[in-house]
């Protein structure tokens, strides 16, 4: 017999069985989707510019152009400033939180301290991962990288990384080539 304590029990049951959001549609505003844009004339093609304050991420494509993404941050304090270089990649990383991400919020990343595996729908990595190094070569621990919550597109939400929507790094990691230099101001 169907009562409400045997109801609520099974909609708990089925939220906790699903995992947050991964798999819920969701409509990304139009000016977040990815379209070609004019730029200043002066870029070269082949470089990654990220405008934090706006919310999207350029791939250069030379004379004036460049593909535009939407993307999400991080939180304030959580960002990098400056210019990085890709020096590697990966398609659907394993994530493991770093250890200041589990000392700021254990009740969040704690659960995850020896990591997911790439492809695991709470793995925040996504699809694709661009690794970013400072110009002395040492990993920053900041990514390009995509993301199972399209809803953050628009926002600072993040430890940090800059997110795409899945589909949309994986176009853009495409593109990239290892050594990309990636301007993020």
């Amino acid at each position: 017999m169907l009562t409400r304590r045997t109801f609520a029990a099974g909609a708990a049951a089925s939220l906790l069985a699903t995992p947050a959001l991964a798999n819920t549609a969701y409509q990304l505003p139009r000016k977040f989707l990815p379209q070609t844009v004019d730029v200043n004339p002066d870029l070269p093609a082949g470089e990654i510019h990220v405008v934090k304050r706006d919310y999207f991420l350029y791939w250069t494509l030379g004379n004036g152009r460049a593909r535009r993404y939407g993307i999400a941050i991080g939180d304030q304090g959580r960002n990098y400033t400056g210019v990085l270089t890709i020096r590697r990649k990966a398609e659907w990383p394993s994530w493991v939180p770093t250890q200041n991400m589990v000392r700021l919020e254990p009740a969040l990343y704690g659960p995850f301290r020896s990591g997911l595996p790439g492809g695991h729908p709470r793995n925040p990595l996504g699809a694709r991962a661009l690794y970013l190094y400072d110009s002395r070569g040492r990993d920053t621990y900041y990514r390009i990288h995509g993301t199972p919550q399209p809803h953050t597109i628009g926002q600072s939400f993040s430890s940090g990384c800059v997110r795409l929507v899945n589909e949309h790094v994986q176009e853009l990691y495409g593109m990239v080539p290892v050594n990309t230099k990636a301007f993020i101001f």
